[in-house]
This record gives structure tokens, sequence and C-alpha cells, in this order.
């Protein structure tokens, strides 16, 4: 099934406009009842804009295209090209709520990954919605470890390339470190050759999406 592009005025405490793309999956009609797990992508910076085509250049969105017996429901929202995830995490939450009132979504099988400016609005999101998502996976993101403790509780699995020259791995190993700290569920996946495209290698393993399954809240 082709991912649907559309868009949203989301209003939370103030109304903003997100593009975005979702894929269903082709069995979600066959099934009243079933609900679906759902995995919500961000995507890196170079792909901010208007145009919701441009998701599909990397991630979950160019995953899906060739990858159609996928089992997830795929959101893929659309940053605008002035701004970063991390100022929008109040309407990712409200537009995940849209979604939900519109899909059959298994509430307890909700997914967060992204990748780059990505990666770190994930880490923001799941520490500003500690109990929302099953599980999550930062790709060569960055965030402050002083929130890392909030979602203790959530498996992580954390991915990034040794030789990144734009994200520094470090930034990874601090968030990894107090994540252990806390005595969270953690795994750290370095790639030794890798540069800032450490989502490539990620995106097209399956053991992630099977990961994914094996979580869900409560």
């Amino acid at each position: 099934m082709p991912q649907i592009a559309s868009s949203i005025e989301v209003r939370y405490a103030k109304q903003t406009h997100l593009n975005y793309l979702l894929f269903v999956p082709p069995l979600y009609g066959m099934d009243a009842e079933r609900r679906w797990p759902l995995i919500l992508f961000l995507h890196g910076s170079g792909e901010r804009g208007n145009d919701p085509e441009l998701l599909k250049a990397y991630g979950m969105p160019k995953v899906v295209d060739a990858w159609p017996e996928c089992p997830f429901i795929v959101l893929s929202p659309q940053c605008e090209a002035d701004s970063w995830w991390t100022f929008k995490l109040d309407a990712l939450n409200a537009l995940l709520d849209s979604i939900i009132e519109q899909y059959r979504v298994d509430t307890d099988r909700i997914y967060l990954t992204g990748l780059s400016m990505g990666g770190e609005g994930v880490w923001n999101l799941a520490m500003a919605y500690p109990q929302r998502f099953a599980a999550i996976a930062p790709i060569c993101g960055r965030s402050h470890p002083s929130g890392a403790c909030l979602i203790k509780d959530t498996p992580v699995w954390v991915f990034h390339g040794a030789k990144d020259d734009r994200v520094p791995l470090s930034e990874s190993e601090r968030m990894v470190e107090a994540l252990r700290a806390c005595g969270a569920n953690v795994q750290f996946t370095v790639y030794p050759e890798a540069g800032h495209d450490s989502w490539t290698e990620t995106y097209n393993n399956p053991v992630l999406y099977e990961w994914f399954l094996q979580h869900k809240l409560g």
C-alpha cells in the first residue's frame, strides 16, 4: 500500500501545521477488530520543508516503499524548514493523538525512532512523554543526559557511527552512560566504519523491527 501524504492542523497550547506521510499495512482493512503497532519516525535536518515526498530519501519512509508487507502503521511527520523537532514535541504528541483517533492503533505498541536531528527529537520527545512509547531507537542523536532517568523504564536501542563528523559518537555515549546509571534497559550499537550515516544499516536490519515488537507498555 503506498504511503499517503497528508497534513493536519494540530491544536494544543497553540496551533501548528504538520505535513506527514502515513503508511498503513496492506492487511489493515481485513480485520475490523485488529489493532496495529505504530512507528513514529522523525527525519533529519535535510528533509525539512513543505514537501513530504522529501521524506522518502532516508529512514522509514524509504524502507516501507520497498517493504509493502510492513506490519506497522508508520507515521512520518515533516518539520518546517526553519524549525527543529525539539520545538515540536507537543505538536508531535497531538499528531499521535489524532492518528490514534482515526486509525486502529495498538496504543501499547507505539515505537519511536529517528535519525540525526530526528534522533535528538526521539530523545527529547520520549523524555517529554515518558509513558507514551513502548520502545525507542535514536540514531546519531544528541540530548542532555540530565533527563535520561525519565525514560529508565523504556527499552532503548541506540545507534551511532564511530566516524561520525556531524554528531560525535560521544553524544550517544553520554546518554547511554546516563541511562545505565539509572538501571535502564539500553542497548548500544556502534558501527566502527560508519560516519554520519548510521541509519541505512540500522533501518535495513529486520532485527530492529523484531526488537520493537518484543516490547509493549504495561
